[in-house]
């Protein structure tokens, strides 16, 4: 008992990781793809920042990691450490999916929006900033907080470069007791109860939403 305990303790350490790149990720995934978002409402850069969204939407996520990792110090020639390699990586990724939910949510805008701002000589900055981009973003809350699941699952792969998250650590414990079962199913539970409060703060906020 004493032992799964101790593994259960060394594994859950591994969230403090996860969640540094985690952070690290919504914050360049989301700045990136509001200005992605923005940018394709643009004649002139449209084809542009779509291409980059196909691209990065059309490649693995675990080979963007690796380009990043191996690739980009070869062309910079500065090493990057683990967790700024995967909040780049998981953050650019994570970017191409929340451009094309929030192209969504402003296709879905009715005209007259655009119209008044337009009407109003407001300039475009201020219209995207305090009129459009609120009601988007409230709009499609709960597809954000998906795609935050779905960007704190991914983010075992980490462990591929080397990252002692909570997969890794799991796949420690694992090689050194020679069972596997164990370890992954208490890597499963921390990182469903991670999720199950990513969702429960998503929920808190949808319904503080709807009471204002």
């Amino acid at each position: 008992m004493s032992r799964i305990l101790a593994d259960f303790l060394y594994i859950g350490a591994g969230a403090a990781l996860t969640l540094k790149v985690l952070c690290g990720s919504i914050l360049l995934g989301w700045g990136l793809g509001i200005l992605f978002a923005v940018a394709r409402q643009c004649r002139m850069y449209r084809f542009f920042v779509s291409g980059i969204v196909s691209v990065i939407r059309g490649t693995p996520l675990v080979l963007q990691l690796s380009v990043v990792y191996f690739v980009v110090p070869q062309l910079c020639g500065c090493k990057l450490d683990i967790i700024s390699t995967g909040i780049i990586a998981f953050g650019i990724n994570s970017a191409a999916y929340v451009s094309e939910v929030l192209r969504a949510g402003i296709e879905s805008l009715p005209k007259g929006q655009f119209e008044a701002a337009q009407s109003l000589s407001i300039p475009k900055f201020y219209a995207w900033r305090d009129i459009i981009l609120p009601q988007v973003m409230m709009n499609i809350l709960p597809a954000l907080i998906n795609e935050t699941v779905t960007l704190l699952k991914e983010t075992a792969l980490i462990a591929t470069i080397g990252g002692m998250d909570i997969m890794r650590r799991s796949q420690v414990i694992a090689a050194e007791q020679y069972e596997y079962f164990v370890p992954l199913c208490t890597a499963a539970v921390v990182y469903y109860i991670l999720v199950l409060a990513v969702e429960f703060i998503g929920r808190k906020i949808e319904e503080r939403r709807i009471k204002c």
